[in-house]
């Protein structure tokens, strides 16, 4: 009776850790880039009071023991990194990723961080930045006089200059997979970092070794589902609320045992 106190604490806990997670994707629903995320558990120990294969008598045995569970942990809290929805934005610097594959970004420790969030703007140098200011990898220069810019499927950058009619290339978007991308340590502001659990990032041109495509004036938006969350979060809130009863009723039984005294 007292193990089950802290058996439906613990699942409070995982409940908790749940709601936690669900709240992060409604949070993030409109976030250029965002990939949810899903909290997995575990059953914990057991305790055996008979094995199974237990003698019963000369000629029997148990065939399935006994054993008392005490309660769930959270185990992980894995990114999905399924595409998310389009959205057109008519900007020339807003590009999206079809399929496979993360921008490369200077941070300002000086290491590459990774991101989906292809919502990129100028610098006062005609730099390529995100929202932080953080260039693009490779660095991408756009003259001062530019009126036009053009970035095809294959990552290649092109611009019409004033006084030309025929554009010129002046860089090549270049992409980063990795083999486990879940792996990833996430920075916040959609950035991300490699660790020793995703691997060594795997660059390329778009649309090559399994890297997806780039789609100019288009942007990537979270791939949250409004109406799953909500699902979720209401099997957490029950499920907290499961596990609060059992923590009442195990009360309850103590509180009836503590009586046959009186």
């Amino acid at each position: 009776m007292i193990r089950s106190l802290y058996t439906a604490a613990t699942g409070m806990i995982a409940q908790q850790t749940q709601i936690d997670t669900t709240s992060n994707n409604i949070s993030n629903v409109n976030t250029i880039g965002y990939k949810k995320q899903r909290a997995e558990f575990a059953d914990l120990m057991y305790q055996t009071m008979t094995y199974a294969g237990t003698s019963t008598s000369g000629t029997t045995t148990s065939p399935t023991g006994i054993e008392v569970g005490l309660g769930v942990r959270p185990t992980a809290i894995a990114k999905q990194f399924t595409q998310g929805n389009f959205k057109e934005t008519g900007n020339a610097l807003d590009i999206a990723i079809t399929g496979n594959g993360f921008f490369q970004i200077q941070l300002p420790d000086g290491t590459t961080g990774y991101t989906r969030n292809g919502s990129f703007k100028l610098d006062s140098e005609g730099n390529v930045v995100n929202s932080d200011g953080y260039r693009l990898l490779p660095e991408l220069v756009i003259p001062e006089d530019a009126t036009q810019i053009t970035i095809g499927v294959d990552g290649m950058v092109s611009v019409l200059q004033a006084g030309q009619t025929a554009t010129n290339e002046i860089g090549q978007i270049e992409l980063a997979n990795f083999i486990n991308p879940a792996g990833l340590h996430s920075l916040g502001d959609n950035n991300y970092i490699n660790t020793s659990a995703s691997g060594d990032p795997i660059v390329s041109e778009p649309g090559l070794n399994g890297l997806g495509q780039t789609r100019q004036q288009f942007v990537e938006m979270s791939n949250v589902q409004l109406v799953e969350e909500m699902t979720d979060l209401i099997t957490g809130q029950r499920a907290y609320e499961a596990n609060s009863k059992a923590i009442t009723t195990s009360d309850e039984m103590l509180q009836t045992v503590n009586a046959l005294k009186q």
